[in-house]
């Protein structure tokens, strides 16, 4: 099954009052990265670029005063998305902002199953019975951060917040649960949200 992993930078947490800065996608199966065909994009916010977010995504007024709309590379974002399993790590994040943006631009939202990586490690290591005992003795949850959880699989540490880094390790990250966890043969209703 073709996957396409999708990460997204954004001026904020709230799809409503904050906007999308830049999109990563990163093709892949689950025994190869396509990363000749990854693609990336900064993009005009349509609300305000905040001082707080540029500490975490780097992407400065600057760049975003030459960058095209989301308009602009919609077409291109959504022919990388047809026909491929969308993963990502967090739908909370890229699916709303992702749909809000569609439906500013396009009249109507855009909204799919999704795999979500940070979703399969709080199965894996939040909603055990082990996990359930540790918080019980007080313990702090593990973290289900991406990089936290590509530790666990001893991937590669990577500068986070940048969309096309995020992606790529988010596809990464789910060939390795996959590997780990799961079989190839798994039903993709037993992973999917």
């Amino acid at each position: 099954m073709p996957m396409v992993a999708l990460d997204m930078e954004t001026t904020g947490l709230d799809e409503r009052r904050h906007a999308i800065v830049s999109v990563g996608v990163v093709p892949f199966t689950l025994n190869r990265i396509k990363l000749a065909e990854r693609h990336y994009w900064v993009v005009k916010p349509s609300r305000p670029l905040a001082e707080e977010s540029i500490a975490y995504h780097h992407i400065t007024h600057s760049e975003i005063a030459e960058a095209p709309d989301f308009e602009v590379i919609l077409d291109e974002l959504l022919a990388q998305l047809a026909g491929r399993l969308v993963v990502v790590h967090f739908r909370n994040i890229e699916r709303p902002f992702l749909n809000a943006a569609v439906k500013a631009r396009r009249g109507e939202g855009l909204l799919f199953p999704m795999i979500d990586t940070m979703s399969l490690e709080a199965r894996l290591h939040r909603q055990t019975l082990w996990a359930r005992f540790r918080r019980w003795l007080g313990r702090p949850p593990v973290s289900i951060r991406l990089n936290a959880s590509r530790e666990r699989y001893g991937l590669p540490a990577y500068q986070g917040h940048h969309a096309l880094v995020d992606a790529l390790a988010t596809a990464e990250l789910l060939q390795a649960q996959i590997a780990n966890h799961y079989r190839p043969e798994t039903p993709l209703k037993d992973i999917w949200c």
